[in-house]
């Protein structure tokens, strides 16, 4: 499994598609086994959820996210989990546990600004 996660330093990101880049996970026997960062390749309408799904994630973890990018993961059996923040590491681990879950928060607008758990 592969766990992708948006985000700005070793923090989850509040806007998805503004990132600075994506931490990959791979997941085995409920272990984090590896991980890798890739930079942000741009935000453009339907882009990323198609780069992550060609970089093998089998889910998404980030503070916010479009309906359009969230419709554009579940058409390609991605996962998708909103409304995390804090560090990446320990959401992807909580993530394994079973403990983190989606708050279903859309973001509806570009001009917004999350702050972490006001979603």
């Amino acid at each position: 499994m592969k766990i992708a996660v948006a985000c700005d330093g070793t923090q989850v990101s509040q806007h998805f598609g503004h990132c600075e880049g994506f931490t990959i996970y791979t997941i085995e026997n409920k272990q984090i086994a590896g991980k890798e960062f890739f930079q942000n390749p741009g935000h453009r309408p339907g882009f990323l959820p198609v780069f992550l799904h060609e970089k093998g994630a089998n889910v998404v973890i980030s503070g916010g996210m479009g309906g359009g990018a969230i419709d554009l993961f579940n058409e390609k059996g991605i996962e998708v989990v909103v409304g995390a923040c804090g560090d990446c590491e320990v959401n992807v681990k909580n993530y394994i546990d079973g403990s983190l879950k989606s708050t279903e928060s859309v973001c509806h607008q570009h001009q917004h600004a999350h702050e972490c758990g006001n979603h």
